[in-house]
């Protein structure tokens, strides 16, 4: 099967090794995402701001491999502070409510930046 990689030309994708989201068959994973841009941390203090935004660049991922969070079957959410839970599950269920993924929230003790709040992995099965 054809493997299909979606990068977002970020110069950390070379430098560690990844890319934004790959795609084998119908199965499209979709690495830990953060609301960074630009190199900036977009929503600084605001679970449910960073949250909602990476939902929002995976859906467009998604888009661009030719699904939706329809798709989506699996989400893992890693939180700096797990008092943040509410948060980020409000997002979380503004956008999978009907949907209802597998899903796991976990306390990390850091991310890359101490600004980001948040880290979410998505799985999906295109078309399903």
């Amino acid at each position: 099967m054809e493997r299909k990689l979606y990068t977002t030309g970020a110069k950390w994708e070379d430098i560690v090794g990844y890319c934004r989201a790959v795609q084998i068959g119908n199965v499209l994973e979709i690495s830990g995402t953060t609301a960074a841009k630009d190199g900036e941390i977009l929503f600084k203090g605001d679970a449910y701001g960073q949250a909602k935004y990476i939902i929002e660049l995976a859906a467009k991922v998604l888009q661009d491999a030719g699904g939706s969070l329809k798709d989506v079957i699996r989400t893992r959410m890693y939180v700096t502070d797990v008092k943040d839970w509410q948060a980020v599950g409000r997002a979380h269920g503004e956008f999978f409510a009907h949907i209802k993924p597998a899903s796991t929230m976990v306390e990390v003790s850091a991310l890359v930046d101490p600004d980001m709040l948040v880290e979410i992995e998505f799985s999906a099965i295109l078309n399903s």
